[in-house]
């Protein structure tokens, strides 16, 4: 398994134990030189979703995986966590929403959805 396919996986568990909803994982290595792979997923509150970025912060950095950058912490609408290899997006719920009617989701490199 090669190192960003095992951040991507860090990412998910660590999101998936603060009860993250609907979390995908789209391989974008095919189509894209910013990343590998983007991992999203979305909570229902503010707490939560801060929660959520933590978790995985938290983990990817106890791995040795330090982020590039994280932005959209304080608001916690948004939050992008990029690690290079991988770009991990936490949304609010309403914000998901209002971003997937935007943007037409890729077929491509689709790995998995939770």
């Amino acid at each position: 398994m090669n190192e960003s396919k095992k951040m991507a996986l860090l990412a998910v568990e660590a999101l998936e134990d603060k009860k993250a909803e609907d979390i995908t994982i789209i391989d974008i290595s095919e189509v894209s030189v910013l990343a590998d792979y983007f991992i999203i997923a979305d909570g229902s509150n503010r707490n939560q979703v801060q929660a959520m970025a933590d978790s995985a912060e938290e983990a990817l950095g106890r791995a040795g995986y330090d982020a590039k950058q994280i932005e959209g912490y304080q608001s916690a609408n948004w939050i992008l966590m990029d690690y290079k290899d991988i770009i991990v997006h936490v949304f609010s719920k309403e914000d998901r929403a209002f971003y997937t009617n935007l943007v037409v989701t890729p077929s491509f490199g689709r790995v998995c959805s939770r």
